[in-house]
């Protein structure tokens, strides 16, 4: 796993302004736990990985690096599924709208 994981965990905290303590707490883990994965001197159990996945609403593949960040129907799709219960109504109406082109 190594630095590759560290690597994109740390882009996507960057692209969604998100602490390392931030995250941490969100997925119940201590700060220097995390900072410990990023830097590639601890590797996460698969359940972990999941949870930061989650949190920072990606894949565990993209994070393993297993996948690219670009469009894939089925990723999209796990992320939604993944997340729809946490989404507001007006949440849903704006994707819906979205996918569909409607303003």
């Amino acid at each position: 796993m190594g630095k590759d994981f560290g690597n994109r965990l740390l882009e996507m905290l960057r692209k969604q302004n998100v602490t390392q303590k931030t995250l941490a707490e969100r997925i119940g883990i201590s700060e220097p736990m995390l900072s410990r994965y990023i830097t590639g001197d601890r590797e996460p159990r698969p359940e972990t990985i999941a949870n930061i996945a989650t949190a920072l609403r990606t894949t565990s593949d993209y994070l393993l690096g297993i996948e690219e960040n670009g469009f894939d129907y089925p990723r999209v799709r796990r992320i939604l599924a993944r997340n729809s219960a946490n989404m507001t109504q007006q949440e849903k109406k704006a994707l819906i709208d979205a996918l569909f082109g409607e303003e």
